[in-house]
């Protein structure tokens, strides 16, 4: 999408969230407004409706808002008062209580005035700071439209009362519109949410509880072979395994600094004192032990650090964890596989020496890399982000000016080194340290956060880390922390999407389906079954009971990379009938030559 100067596209976002107002006003004159602001590709207003709309409404809205349009209709800011706001907006509870928080505040009090040209006629007056267009004709009247209906609590508080949203997008042409379109139907059919579903991957059950992913055999497998090549790929690189269980005692927490930076995003402690079924009979705890969900690896392999003494000699030690972690998420921000509840980290923390801090940074940016090109991604099309600490909020995190001052000059002095496209985020790090994020864009461009790079000299300063160093004398180590794909969960998603289910045959849970034209084929289409098992290809075989018609179609909605025919031709020249998901029909090939070929197609993505 093309840019203008001066931010056009946004004030015409937001022009349009009014002309909304408007036209709802007009049908629905006793609705209540609350607000409607600038979002990226478009806007959205929320509601207070008397009676509940339908998707059905937005075209006649839509139809209302072009009509404004062609009205020539123009945008007024106006300065107001206290006391010209509070009795503007009395009968309005929504924009009143905006109104009585911006005087407290105090600050500026202004309306935009929509109305006909030569500024007659009044037509509609909303609280707003701008900045909006002069005039609806700089609106391409067929670059916009109303998308969807959605439930928003007011403020975003689950307190409060949930309000209508209607969604909308808008570009300057009617060409940016509709590639913006196009792309969002390409992203729906490759929703990873429906496509779980459809190949049979995952489900989320609400007996189980939201944001709690329940894996299929075909799903548990597609992790594991992503998990097998991912702890390969470790011991090759210098890593070690670590293991750390699920909950921690509130000492931990507290130590760490979890307790109160990260409080936002963690569980209740749960009383490990006393059994259920004490608790159900209210029997009090003789020896209270409290203990948290962990939100996070590191404290666990911190203890491991500390568990014996270091010499400097074994510095850098790279350990490295598959770790299901639990954070914090409302219930309206849980979406499949990319937020949820319990997700498992693919997690590494680096305790090295000062000297050593460089060079382990630029191992770690060059691993991700390598992962995200292993995966089919193109390492050109990753955006980095320094995320640092904003210094006119320091009571976010932990530490002092100096270990601040000092991580973030070496990350960016790595980040330069290794000729990353960086931009620097203020307010961004983890409480304890700077860190570099980085997002892979997928096959029709959308960005994802995957891996992060964090450095921390906090945690080793608060559990007292310390190893003994050349001269005999302790000094405190530094800590990276990493993970590459950010979880398996996101990261399985985004593979979903990317591939929009058709994974690359390495990558595939079922690589090769197996297909007998009837009964009297079954013998040599378990021949091919065991023959290709035995070589490690990972199959299936269709039942011969439905036509062979139906179940070639069946088999390609499962996106199975091979389809192997089986019938009378097959059966006595020893061979098969090839049909790949992306290439179509290959036809007759003898089975040791496609095996053969399967196998190095599999070994050269390996």
């Amino acid at each position: 999408m093309k840019k203008t100067e001066d931010n056009q596209i946004d004030k015409i976002r937001h022009s349009l969230s009014h002309l909304l107002a408007m036209a709802v006003l007009e049908k629905w004159p006793k609705t209540k407004l609350a607000i409607g602001p600038v979002i990226e590709n478009g806007f959205y207003y929320d509601f207070d409706f008397i009676s509940p709309i339908s998707d059905k409404d937005l075209e006649w809205l839509e139809g209302k808002m072009r009509g404004l349009i062609r009205q020539n209709l123009s945008y007024n800011k106006k300065i107001i008062t206290p006391t010209q706001a509070k009795k503007m907006f009395a009968k309005d509870p929504y924009k009143l209580e905006l109104v009585l928080e911006l005087i407290k505040k105090k600050s500026p009090l202004s309306v935009y005035e929509t109305s006909l040209p030569n500024k007659s006629n009044l037509l509609f007056t909303d609280l707003c700071s701008g900045p909006h267009i002069k005039n609806t004709k700089e609106i391409a009247i067929d670059a916009f439209k109303l998308t969807t209906l959605a439930g928003a609590y007011w403020r975003g508080s689950e307190k409060n009362k949930m309000l209508t949203r209607i969604y909308g997008v808008a570009f300057e042409t009617k060409k940016d519109l509709d590639e913006y379109l196009n792309k969002q139907a390409e992203a729906e059919k490759r929703d990873h949410r429906k496509l779980g579903k459809d190949l049979d991957l995952f489900h989320i059950d609400d007996l189980v509880g939201l944001g709690l992913p329940l894996w299929h055999p075909k799903g548990a497998l597609l992790w594991r072979i992503i998990e097998e090549f991912w702890y390969k790929k470790h011991l090759e690189n210098g890593y070690e395994l670590v293991r750390s269980p699920h909950i921690g005692n509130k000492n931990l927490w507290q130590t760490s600094g979890h307790w109160g930076f990260y409080n936002k995003s963690m569980y209740p402690p749960l009383e490990a004192g006393q059994t259920l079924e004490e608790k159900q009979q209210n029997k009090k705890t003789e020896n209270s032990e409290e203990y948290l969900l962990k939100p996070m690896n590191c404290p666990f392999h911190v203890q491991i650090y500390k568990s014996q003494p270091r010499s400097y000699r074994e510095l850098p030690l790279r350990w490295a964890e598959c770790g299901t972690v639990y954070r914090f998420e409302k219930r309206g921000e849980l979406s499949g596989l990319t937020r949820v509840r319990g997700f498992t980290q693919d997690d590494a923390h680096i305790i090295c020496r000062k000297d050593q801090v460089e060079e382990e940074l630029k191992r770690v940016i060059d691993f991700i890399l390598f992962m995200y090109q292993s995966f089919g991604f193109n390492p050109k099309d990753v955006s980095v982000y320094l995320s640092l600490r904003d210094p006119k909020d320091k009571k976010k995190y932990a530490g002092n000016d100096a270990g601040w001052k000092f991580t973030e000059d070496v990350l960016r002095k790595v980040a330069k080194e290794k000729k990353l496209d960086f931009k620097e985020e203020l307010g961004e790090a983890a409480f304890y340290g700077p860190k570099l994020d980085f997002k892979i864009k997928d096959a029709i461009g959308r960005e994802w956060q995957c891996s992060t790079l964090q450095f921390d000299f906090n945690l080793p300063e608060r559990f007292e880390m310390s190893y003994i160093n050349n001269n005999g004398q302790k000094e405190s180590p530094y800590m990276l922390h990493r993970a590459l794909f950010g979880s398996y969960e996101r990261f399985i998603g985004l593979l979903i999407e990317h591939y929009a289910g058709a994974f690359p045959v390495w990558l595939s849970p079922i690589q090769v389906g197996i297909i007998p034209v009837s009964d009297k084929h079954l013998d040599y289409a378990e021949k091919i079954y065991d023959k290709l098992k035995t070589s490690g290809i990972r199959l299936e075989m269709s039942d011969a009971n439905e036509t062979l018609g139906k179940r070639i179609r069946e088999s390609e909605m499962k996106k199975i990379p091979y389809l192997l025919i089986a019938g009378d031709k097959e059966k006595d020249n020893q061979s098969v009938s090839v049909r790949s998901y992306k290439k179509g029909q290959i036809g007759e090939m003898k089975l040791d030559k496609f095996i053969e070929d399967v196998l190095k197609e599999i070994d050269n993505r390996k």
